[in-house]
C-alpha cells in the first residue's frame, strides 16, 4: 500500500506532519496554537535526536534519524511533512532541498523545512537585509550568520542569548526576546528573523511587528505557514501570528 497522501480528502480536511528536534518544547505548542485558527487542519509530530549542548552531526543531518521520523509520520498519511528545525540555515538551503527530496522519495509526501519556508518568505517580501535574533552561543551564532551570508543575505544586526543547551532555549523569557528584537530593529533591516525552533518568540511577533513597523519571521511559524500554503489553507485567519498571513504566498 502506498504511503502517499491523497490529493483530496472527502471531508476537506488536511494534516501537517512536523519533524521536531527531540529536546524541543516549542514546536508542538506553537503549531497547535496556530492550527487552532485553522480547525480543518491537524498537526502531527515525530522527533529526531537533537539534544544537549553538543551536536553529534555538526556539519550534516542525522539522515537516518530524519528519515526514520519521516517514515513514522508517513504512516499517518499527512498531506505535508515539514522539518520544523533551523539547522538548514547553517548547512545551506541546498541541503534542505535534498532533505525534502529524500523525504518525498521515501514517503511519496511533499516536504518542506523552516529554512525553505524562510527562503520563500524573503523572496516574496523582497528582503535581503536581515537582522537575526537567537538563543545561541557566540560560536554557533557566527556559524549561522555565515550560513545566511552564503545564501546572499546581508546580516545588518544580530543578538543572541548565549545559551549552550538545546533544552534551555525554550526558557528564554518573553521580555528578553522582545528586548533583543527591539535592539536589532534599530538597524532598519528588511526583516527580523527569530531563529531557532526551540525559541519561544512566535507569541510576541504580531505586537512587535505593529510596534516596530518591520516584518518578523519566526522559524517555527514559517514552517507552519509554508505547510498551510502547501495544502491551500493559509489565509488571514492566521493574522495574529504576523504579517506572513497578510497574503504573502510562497
Amino acid at each position: 500500500m502506498s504511503l502517499a497522501s491523497p490529493s483530496l480528502r472527502p471531508d476537506c480536511r488536511a494534516a501537517l506532519g512536523m519533524i521536531t528536534p527531540s529536546a524541543n518544547l516549542v514546536v508542538e505548542r506553537v503549531t497547535c496554537a496556530m492550527l487552532a485558527d485553522f480547525p480543518e487542519v491537524s498537526g502531527h509530530f515525530s522527533r529526531t535526536p537533537v539534544f544537549g549542548a553538543r551536536d553529534l552531526h555538526p556539519d550534516d543531518y542525522d539522515w537516518d534519524g530524519m528519515l526514520t521520523a519521516a517514515r513514522l509520520l508517513a504512516q499517518a498519511r499527512p498531506d505535508v511533512i515539514a522539518w520544523n528545525g533551523s539547522k538548514g540555515a547553517t548547512l545551506g538551503f541546498a541541503t534542505d532541498r535534498e532533505l525534502c527530496r529524500r523525504v518525498t522519495e521515501e514517503t511519496g509526501i511533499p516536504a518542506t523545512t523552516s529554512s525553505l519556508a524562510l527562503e520563500a518568505a524573503l523572496a516574496r517580501l523582497g528582503a535581503r537585509r536581515i537582522a537575526v535574533v537567537t538563543p545561541y552561543v557566540t560560536d554557533y551564532q557566527a556559524k549561522l550568520i555565515a550560513g545566511f551570508e552564503r545564501e546572499g543575505l546581508e546580516v545588518v544586526a544580530q543578538a543572541h542569548s548565549g545559551i549552550a543547551d538545546n533544552l534551555d532555549y525554550a526558557a528564554v523569557p518573553d521580555d528578553a526576546i522582545a528586548a533583543m528584537i527591539r535592539d536589532v530593529a534599530a538597524a532598519k533591516p528588511d526583516a527580523i528573523l527569530t531563529w531557532c525552533t526551540n525559541f519561544p518568540a512566535a507569541y510576541g511577533v504580531d505586537a512587535l511587528e505593529r510596534e516596530l513597523g518591520l516584518p518578523i519571521l519566526d522559524s517555527v511559524t514559517l514552517a507552519v505557514w509554508h505547510g498551510l500554503h502547501m495544502v491551500g489553507r493559509a489565509d488571514f485567519r492566521g493574522r495574529r501570528w504576523g504579517r506572513l498571513f497578510d497574503g504573502i504566498a510562497p
